[in-house]
């Protein structure tokens, strides 16, 4: 493929070409991973620029080491945020660089190069799908308000209000979680997610144009008639965009594409770059926390049974890609498991000091009782998303483990007990998951927390605990809660669950989703305060509580004697 991009530079006598991993919705988990095909790198987050003699990778942290293993022969690696494209560049000549319009934003390629060389726009089909065969499996279905808590007439009405108050005559809702948010439709056109690829236009009229796969719809089409929705094929966007009235738009700066952008900036001003979807779709509704609610008992029942099977194993028979499929299995045995919603993480020993670790037959290891294994997992449900990292011993951990583990759990404790009126944001629960890493100086080199979906994105903004995040923390978010610690070539140790925040006379905390024991072998008691055993110990019996009647005699006592 390096050939393929390098006759294409030749071709349109550019300097370089730039891939992205992203599709033409700007998904994270694309059925298509075009990093990989070029470069062998399986991260799910990155770009790639090709010049005439170079080739150059660049990811964030959480994906360096992995990125140097798989790429670093025929790739230079970079790290971002500490580089950029634009930093390559600066040193040379103003270059000629080719990039696809249909899959850059405009922010996208100004953070990247900054205006240190000329930009060009190239179409081509190096990374063409097949057509898509069109079949029963694959078709839009819509999900009723019993289960989102709100049906899709009454978000439309809610986001016009806004339109309204700010003078927005259309809106283009380019990403595809929006547009399923806002519709109560869901698909299966992403690997991981149960999203169906379309964007959308919404007019203050109350017009909604729904461009996209028709064929897919066959299914939901009586019902969108019947909440006059006019669906056609997405090459007829600029024809839609001339039929209608209205002095100006609202854009997604995150998935609106360069194209789509200079499109509707050729007959309307764009007035606002924020789809404000966004904010409406990650407070969750209490229809929605008590479905997650009732997902994550499902999956806490499947993991702990895994971590019961596991610990009761001969491990000598395991490897990394054999404990995947059996954790895969006993979340089958559920009925509303319908796949996983990221692939499983599996790393142990040195492998687990790869953040985002993806076993295959070059790097699956057997399991070993001298080393820890970190797996991060997760499942989408009917109705709702799951994600847990639970990190486990097999051995007598060595005094430094036991305490690298400890002040990781300190931290995930810190912030599950946060009170949220006065953190505010996560900028700040950032600061405490690291705290007591910190007073020893070590750190880890990916965020604290990501927002999640409501039966959609594992990964879902706006919302994070990050040291750039300062998103107001708000009654409904659902975030992950997951600090770590990694020790190249030697291991990785990760504690995860899913939390919400709730409130009570006005007063913001956090709640957890996950009910999962954690690794008591791995904590070393003398660190701990009074507050933290406490709720160490209030965690191993709500977990208790909720999930033993679901598991065998054995697996009770078992689970019974963490308390």
């Amino acid at each position: 493929m390096i050939n393929k991009i390098r006759n294409l530079i030749k071709l349109h006598n550019l300097d370089g070409y730039i891939v992205p991993k992203n599709d033409e919705f700007f998904t994270e988990y694309s059925k298509i991973n075009k990093l990989e095909i070029v470069s062998g790198f399986t991260g799910s987050a990155g770009f790639i620029l090709i010049l005439k003699n170079t080739n150059h990778l660049f990811v964030d942290g959480r994906y360096t080491i992995q990125a140097v293993k798989q790429s670093g022969k025929k790739f230079n690696v970079h790290e971002i945020p500490y580089q950029w494209p634009k930093d390559i560049l600066k040193n040379h000549d103003t270059l000629d660089i080719g990039f696809d319009p249909k899959i850059f934003t405009k922010d996208i390629l100004k953070l990247y190069f900054d205006n240190l060389c000329n930009l060009l726009p190239v179409f081509s089909d190096l990374f063409k799908n097949k057509i898509e065969e069109i079949n029963k499996d694959n078709l839009v279905y819509s999900l009723n308000s019993s289960i989102t808590g709100e049906s899709s007439k009454s978000k439309i009405e809610r986001l016009k209000k806004i339109m309204k108050s700010e003078k927005i005559d259309n809106l283009f809702i380019s990403s595809n979680e929006n547009v399923c948010w806002l519709l109560n439709i869901r698909g299966k056109d992403l690997p991981n997610s149960p999203l169906a690829n379309f964007q959308a236009i919404l007019t203050k009229k109350k017009e909604i144009f729904l461009l996209g796969n028709v064929e897919k719809l066959k299914n939901i089409k009586r019902k969108l008639y019947k909440e006059k929705i006019n669906f056609f094929e997405r090459d007829k966007f600029f024809g839609i965009l001339n039929s209608l009235k209205g002095k100006n738009f609202c854009i997604d700066n995150k998935t609106c594409s360069l194209l789509n952008e200079n499109l509707i900036n050729s007959r309307f001003v764009i007035k606002k770059r924020i789809d404000p979807i966004y904010d409406l779709k990650t407070i969750k509704n209490k229809i929605e926390i008590k479905n997650m609610i009732d997902v994550h008992i499902k999956d806490g029942v499947a993991v702990t049974k895994f971590l019961y099977w596991i610990k009761n194993s001969n491990i000598k028979k395991l490897d990394e890609i054999k404990i995947e499929k059996k954790l895969e299995n006993f979340r089958k045995r559920n009925k509303n498991f319908l796949f996983p919603s990221f692939d499983t993480i599996a790393g142990s020993g040195p492998n687990g000091a790869i953040i985002h670790y993806r076993s295959n037959r070059k790097t699956n290891r057997k399991l070993n009782y001298k080393h820890l294994l970190l797996i991060d997992s997760g499942g989408q449900y009917k109705w709702g998303t799951t994600d847990v990292t639970r990190t486990i011993s097999f051995n007598k951990p060595t005094k430094l483990i036991k305490e690298i583990y400890t002040r990781v759990l300190k931290g995930h404790i810190a912030v599950a007990t946060a009170k949220i009126n006065k953190i505010k944001n996560g900028n700040n629960l950032d600061k405490l998951a690291r705290k007591s890493l910190n007073l020893i100086n070590l750190d880890y080199r990916h965020g604290t927390g990501h927002g999640v979906g409501f039966f959609m994105n594992v990964h879902e903004g706006p919302q994070s605990i990050s040291k750039n995040n300062f998103v107001k923390l708000q009654k409904g978010m659902i975030i992950s809660n997951e600090p770590g610690y990694y020790l190249e070539n030697k291991f990785g140790i990760r504690i995860e669950n899913l939390v919400y925040i709730e409130a009570e006379k006005k007063n913001l905390f956090l709640k957890n989703l996950t009910f999962v024991p954690l690794e008591k072998d791995l904590i070393e008691e003398k660190m701990l305060t009074k507050v933290e055993k406490n709720y160490i110990f209030n965690y191993h019996l709500e977990t208790y509580s909720k999930i033993s009647k679901y598991l065998s005699k054995n697996e009770r006592r078992w689970l019974a004697k963490l308390i």
